[in-house]
């Protein structure tokens, strides 16, 4: 029998990024609910352009990605951070800016726009 053991974990000082943010744009068909009919699309180049004009991109800080479906459109639009895996429900610009300050920017989560666990496909 063989025995695999587990890759290392990354230490802090490995990651390349600090905190990665993923936004749900996916569509889904036949009018099914979904982030992308909730302007996801515009949220995710808002926070772009925000991380970016805080001096928070690039290796080492922060990186704002696109994602296809996470399973979670009946709280849509959804977006999640890691490493700390944090979920958030957000409205319009104001709610990505201060997802931006206060936790890609400070560390400190948006408790208001967290996503009820409770809340999935």
């Amino acid at each position: 029998m063989t025995q695999t053991t587990p890759p290392p974990q990354a230490s802090e000082s490995q990651q390349y990024y600090e905190r990665h943010i993923f936004f749900c744009l996916n569509d889904r068909d036949g009018g099914q609910e979904c982030c992308a009919r909730h302007a996801a699309q515009e949220a995710f180049d808002h926070c772009k352009a925000q991380v970016k004009a805080a001096g928070l991109a690039g290796a080492g800080k922060v990186r704002v990605n696109k994602a296809g479906c996470l399973d979670r459109c009946a709280a849509g639009p959804v977006a999640v951070v890691y490493p700390e895996a944090v979920w958030y429900t957000y409205i319009d610009k104001s709610d990505i800016e201060e997802i931006v300050e206060s936790h890609l920017k400070h560390g400190k989560v948006v408790e208001r726009l967290v996503t009820p666990l409770h809340l999935g496909r």
